[in-house]
């Protein structure tokens, strides 16, 4: 029986999954496992948002396809779901924005379970008022917690000028909370010691490592696939197969958006395409 101490969490993977690789679907399994291994959580979803073509990321091939490989990625999982609303915004959305939106869903949900239950249980609409600017969701005490899922890079991407606004990492990493899978080569403790904010949120931080090394990467997937080369097994057949029927990643799709400013860039410095 589960004790009454035990949090729900459902986790939440942003990113450009382009492709989607066995590695991005083996990080839930690792944050799963360790969360729960805490006896304090239990992960109850997973989802995967895959960013919008605004981010103009170089090599970003369109968000339809990489929506379209994410769904044959986790069509065999009871757990792991895609989460297309991201992908359908006109411009890039702050991943603090995403968090904050899928967060408002829970609650929705969660709200209105609640007001079913609260005839019988009048205890369970207690309810504290949220600290964090920008938002006027309240959570409940016995709430389901989001948290965002990242590799290390991520965590280390908070260091870089103008990607992120601090007041948006204040929000994900105080407000929800991180789960970051570390690579070899990567030292998130070390990085959470360097930075005031990560280290006021330091509890709000799980850093998970992966013991079996595995380095697949995205961009190494597409290299091979440019060049001709088998990524079976690097990513999931279905995916593979789906990629040979659209003849996605070519020299070409890996010069879109080369002479454009990435997104974050362009909205917080005012840079523009050269």
């Amino acid at each position: 029986m589960e004790g009454q101490d035990v949090t729900k969490v459902v986790l939440l993977a942003c990113g450009s999954f382009n492709p989607i690789t066995n590695m991005h679907l083996r990080m839930f399994e690792l944050a799963r496992d360790h969360l729960e291994d805490t006896g304090q959580y239990r992960v109850v979803k997973g989802i995967i948002s895959p960013v919008g073509d605004g981010y103009k990321k170089k090599g970003l091939i369109e968000a339809c396809h990489r929506l379209a490989m994410v769904r044959l990625a986790t069509e065999d999982s009871d757990w792991i779901t895609v989460d297309a609303w991201e992908t359908l915004q006109p411009e890039w959305v702050e991943t603090a924005k995403v968090v904050r939106h899928h967060f408002d869903e829970i609650f929705t949900v969660e709200e209105n379970i609640d007001d079913v239950d609260t005839v019988k249980y009048p205890k369970k609409r207690r309810i504290e008022e949220n600290n964090f600017e920008g938002s006027s969701v309240y959570k409940r005490r016995d709430a389901t917690q989001l948290m965002l899922l990242c590799g290390a890079d991520v965590l280390e991407s908070f260091g870089i000028p103008n990607l992120w606004k601090q007041e948006d990492i204040d929000e994900i990493v105080g407000r929800y909370g991180l789960v970051c899978i570390t690579r070899s080569g990567n030292d998130p403790h070390k990085f959470i010691h360097q930075s005031d904010t990560l280290w006021k949120y330091r509890k709000n931080i799980h850093v998970v490592p992966e013991w079996v090394t595995n380095e697949i990467s995205a961009t190494q997937v597409r290299r091979a696939l440019r060049r001709g080369r088998s990524v079976r097994y690097l990513l999931p057949d279905r995916v593979v197969h789906y990629i040979q029927e659209n003849g996605l990643y070519s020299a070409e799709s890996e010069q879109k958006n080369a002479d454009v400013v990435l997104a974050p860039f362009q909205r917080y410095t005012g840079a523009s395409s050269s």
